[in-house]
C-alpha cells in the first residue's frame, strides 16, 4: 500500500487496524438509513475519501485503491464519514447511485435473511 495522501495524525492515532493495517468502512444510505456495503480503508484510501467526496476504498484481492462506481457507475458520494467509539470501523453517510452491491442488487444485504421476527 503506498501512501500517496495523508491522513490527518490525529484522526490516524484513533484509527484501530486490523493486522492488514485495514478498518472495516460501512456505507449507509443517507435519508433511507439502509446499509449498503462494507469494505475496507487504510489511511489512505480514507485520506482520499475525506479529500474527495468519492468513497475508495482497498481491495484486498486486488491489491490495489478502488473509487465505488469508477467501472460501474454505481457511486458513493459522502456526505458524512464517522469513526465509532473504538476506532475499528467508519461509517459512510452517502449519496448511492445504482446497485451498492457488485451482485447487482441495492445492499449487500438483500438476501440471505438469518434470522427474522415472525411478523416480519
Amino acid at each position: 500500500m503506498t501512501m500517496g495522501m495523508s491522513l490527518d495524525p490525529a484522526v490516524a492515532a484513533r484509527l484501530k487496524r486490523n493486522e492488514a493495517g485495514l478498518v472495516a468502512a460501512i456505507a449507509q444510505q443517507r435519508g433511507s438509513g439502509d446499509v449498503l456495503m462494507m469494505a475496507w480503508m487504510d489511511d489512505e484510501a480514507l485520506a482520499r475519501t475525506l479529500a474527495t467526496r468519492q468513497a475508495t476504498y482497498y481491495s484486498r484481492s486486488r491489491q490495489q485503491y478502488w473509487v465505488k462506481g469508477e467501472t460501474s457507475g454505481h457511486t458513493q458520494y459522502v456526505h458524512e464519514v464517522r469513526l465509532d467509539c473504538d476506532g475499528d470501523a467508519i461509517l459512510l453517510i452517502v449519496d448511492q447511485q445504482g446497485a451498492a452491491c457488485h451482485t447487482g442488487t441495492h445492499t449487500c444485504w438483500d438476501g440471505d435473511l438469518l434470522l427474522a421476527d415472525s411478523e416480519s
